[in-house]
């Protein structure tokens, strides 16, 4: 651990990840703690790389650049003193690398560090590329146990460029981590002054600042300067402090053989087969498919499902559009991927497979995981 400040630590771990807001969840954020008055917070910020840590060609090269070059500890020292009236921070060095390189079996070794940094500390924050940081955050709201913060971090330009927004997005996010007001959140995304839920956000446009959204949810609330805005929150909040809060996957419960192996397959007018029976000669245990419209198939798609499923194979019907709910089909074989878009499709069906082959449980899951919980189990 690099310390940044003496007292008492604050460690946020910065990982670089949305839900609609029925009255109650509205209220419960009106609840959530106000900013801390007593002893300093501790906060961890955990380091994984991307464009936040990339280091560029010259002071104007905003897109040719190497990320994940410039260690976690150094990009919190150059925000000195001004972190340091936030909280107590220290950091920690997971990786550096691009947000792609990263595997599942690396995820899960997150998910353990981001846990083990929230039993001493009062959040983490977590800095990543935002090329999968949608990914990485509803990863990690579907596996940390504890409900302290956890923020996710990062920048659409590297940190040694004028106008870099690494500098304002890791201050915000600390502060944010450090104020406590995300306490039963679940994971969150702080960039561009703009907090979202992991559940979901997405990113929207490969190169501008405002590159994420939530979609028709809308984002949870926003950072300025001193005040901090928190408009909705995610549903889960009305489950804080309740054992219903925390969800299913408990990757220490879940037996450490490699999780299994789900693919997706993109969908088109005339689409063929291939994709699908492909995935399933190498042994997927599920596919995601990102159908057009609210999961629609080609036919050749359709058949090659259906045959898949004989042997087998699990899938999540999901929309290619971005938006808009893929509901039950009540299909043999097949569950509705609701509002995820298919790679956060994947990452649910991934763990939902590791944990059991019922479709409706994990149909059950897709439906009330991080949502108002009103749909009962299918059939």
């Amino acid at each position: 651990m690099h310390r940044i400040a003496r007292g008492s630590a604050v460690l946020i771990t910065l990982v670089a990840v949305g839900l609609g807001t029925p009255a109650a969840a509205l209220a419960a954020a009106e609840r959530t703690p106000e900013p801390r008055h007593g002893p300093e917070p501790q906060v961890a910020v955990i380091g994984t790389g991307g464009t936040i840590a990339g280091v560029s060609k010259s002071r104007v090269s905003f897109q040719n650049y190497a990320s994940g070059q410039l260690p976690v500890s150094r990009l919190v020292d150059d925000l000195r003193p001004e972190v340091n009236r936030l909280a107590d921070v220290t950091t920690r060095q997971f990786g550096n690398k691009d947000s792609n390189d990263y595997s599942l079996p690396e995820y899960r070794k997150l998910t353990a560090a981001v846990d083990d940094a929230l039993r001493t500390n009062d959040a983490v924050v977590v800095t990543t590329g935002t090329d999968t940081m949608e990914e990485f955050a509803y990863w990690l709201d579907l596996t940390v146990r504890s409900d302290k913060p956890v923020v996710l971090t990062g920048a659409l330009r590297p940190w040694t460029v004028i106008g870099s927004d690494g500098p304002a997005n890791l201050y915000n996010a600390i502060r944010l981590a450090a104020s406590g007001r995300t306490t039963c959140f679940g994971t969150v995304v702080m960039l561009n002054d703009q907090i979202q839920a992991a559940r979901e956000v997405r990113k929207a446009d490969a190169l501008r600042l405002n590159a994420f959204t939530s979609g028709s949810s809308g984002e949870l609330g926003v950072v300025d300067q001193n005040h901090i805005r928190i408009d909705r929150a995610p549903a889960r909040v009305q489950e804080c402090g309740k054992p219903g809060w925390k969800t299913p996957f408990d990757l220490d419960r879940i037996a450490r053989r490699p999780l299994p192996k789900v693919e997706i397959a993109y969908s088109y007018q005339g689409a063929g087969p291939e994709a699908i029976k492909a995935f399933a000669d190498a042994g997927a245990a599920g596919v995601v498919t990102a159908g057009t419209g609210a999961g629609g198939l080609s036919p050749a798609m359709a058949e090659a499902r259906a045959d898949a499923v004989k042997n087998g194979v699990v899938f999540a019907s999901s929309s290619r559009t971005g938006s808009g709910t893929v509901y039950d089909p009540h299909v043999r074989g097949v569950v509705g991927a609701e509002d995820l878009t298919p790679q956060k499709a994947r990452l649910l069906l991934t763990l939902s497979l590791a944990r059991t082959h019922n479709e409706d449980r994990i149909q059950h899951w897709f439906a009330t995981l991080g949502t108002e919980p009103l749909v009962s189990p299918r059939r």
